[in-house]
């Protein structure tokens, strides 16, 4: 390997080296982890800081673990090689002394919150360290009481009004989208509906929500980092209740997943596998909406050509059942809007999780926003392997989404005091 030192700069060029035995080596975009024994694996994608797509490799320097960029030979490319984990300032000793002298809560701004707090901080990106090492410096930030920074947050929430405006555009309305506008597809750009009569009549009034309109909310993904969490009364007293899916929340789960929703967003590949696009039986489909009671239910009919149909027939058959629940459509800028706004703070997906789409709008419509299922990783923070959903352990499709760089953002937005993200059991 050959090395070019140019100020705050490296170029190296190198053949793709072998791997070698026992070394898990993450690649681009992705993070990979395994165990030597066993079969559970998590394999998920995501973006890395770097400008070019070779893939990435561990790479000894002394005792050191970094993270170098592998080129062909026949480039040279100038990157900015990301920190060695021995070159990041350790506080272990530190923080350890808290943990062992640690009786009870510590205050949000006391000494010791304040470094435990930065020192998640000081991971810039997720590349920066080994998975466990992020687990540690998050276990020891547990013994802080969290608390909001309503200065952080209100900043935040700034910058998502004047990107995204969720209490305006959140969902299509008969006054963001008046009868006769072409509606643009979010990924099929080419696509545009004509907004007839007919699907104008579909659409509410207005947004139903406004903002800061809740005091607390709760934004549960389905994790199976809730799973024994025993958090569903807490999650239940929240003002309101965002879900994911139509997950099951009946007794084996409520415990610790609760049982109030109002609001729960609905893939529509889960109409077409699941339901058969409801092209016959109808019924059981109706029945499983009436676990969730009266809360709306909301559908990405305009991600492309394909959703519009199948999300249209959810409320064309919940109106032939004279159901009073409401159905809305994710408004297709907006979450352009919410994908470029994410963008920029390191999470590049082909789509964002339905989850984050949620925290996003809830930031906007609650004064206060808290996280329980929220989880990227195969094991919890305390190294035991978990299952990817608390129902049950189905991967998601590889490179669709950027889970780990989502869940890393929740992380740095709960040590700033913007989001308190559960990891642990409620109390």
């Amino acid at each position: 390997m050959q090395w070019r030192e140019t100020p705050n700069r490296v170029s190296l060029s190198a053949p793709d080296a072998a791997p070698k035995n026992g070394i898990l080596r993450p690649i681009v975009g992705a993070q990979q982890f395994s165990r030597l024994k066993g079969d559970e694996t998590g394999n998920w994608t995501g973006p890395v800081n770097f400008s070019d797509d070779g893939p990435l490799k561990p790479a000894r320097n002394g005792r050191k673990r970094c993270f170098r960029q592998n080129f062909h030979p026949d480039s040279q490319i100038s990157v900015i090689v990301t920190p060695c984990l021995a070159d990041i300032k350790k506080k272990k000793k530190r923080s350890q002394r808290y943990l062992e002298n640690y009786d009870g809560s510590f205050e949000y701004n006391s000494t010791a919150c304040r470094e435990l707090r930065q020192e998640i901080m000081d991971i810039k990106v997720l590349t920066m360290v080994k998975t466990s090492e992020l687990f540690e410096r998050w276990r020891n930030l547990q013994v802080c009481r969290w608390e909001q920074n309503k200065e952080e947050t209100s900043n935040f929430k700034m910058s998502l009004s004047r990107c995204c405006n969720a209490p305006s555009f959140l969902f299509t309305t008969k006054r963001n989208t008046p009868a006769g506008t072409k509606l643009r597809y979010e990924v099929d750009t080419s696509g545009i509906l004509p907004i007839t009569t007919e699907v104008f009549k579909m659409f509410p009034d207005d947004m139903p929500y406004s903002k800061s309109q809740y005091k607390k909310c709760a934004v549960i993904g389905n994790g199976g980092i809730i799973k024994n969490s025993k958090c569903g009364k807490e999650i239940d007293s929240a003002d309101f209740v965002f879900r994911c899916n139509i997950p099951p929340i009946n007794e084996k789960y409520s415990a610790d997943v609760g049982t109030k929703t109002d609001l729960v967003t609905i893939n529509p590949s889960i109409i077409t596998e699941r339901f058969q696009k409801l092209e016959k039986w109808r019924r059981p489909f109706y029945e499983v909406l009436q676990n969730y009671e009266n809360s709306s239910v909301v559908l990405p009919a305009f991600y492309n050509t394909r959703n519009t149909d199948v999300s249209f027939r959810v409320k064309y058959m919940l109106d032939d059942f004279d159901s009073q629940r409401g159905v809305f459509f994710f408004h297709p800028q907006y979450l352009l809007n919410v994908q470029r706004f994410w963008a920029v703070q390191g999470v590049r997906a082909k789509r964002l999780s339905s989850g984050l789409m949620l925290v996003t709008a809830a930031l906007e419509m609650c004064e206060e926003v808290h996280l329980y299922g929220f989880w990227a990783f195969p094991m919890n923070p305390s190294g035991i392997f978990i299952t990817h959903h608390y129902y049950d352990n189905v991967k998601p499709r590889p490179g669709f989404h950027a889970m780990p760089h989502e869940i890393f953002n929740f992380i740095h937005m709960h040590s700033r005091g913007i989001i308190n993200v559960h990891t642990g059991q409620c109390t």
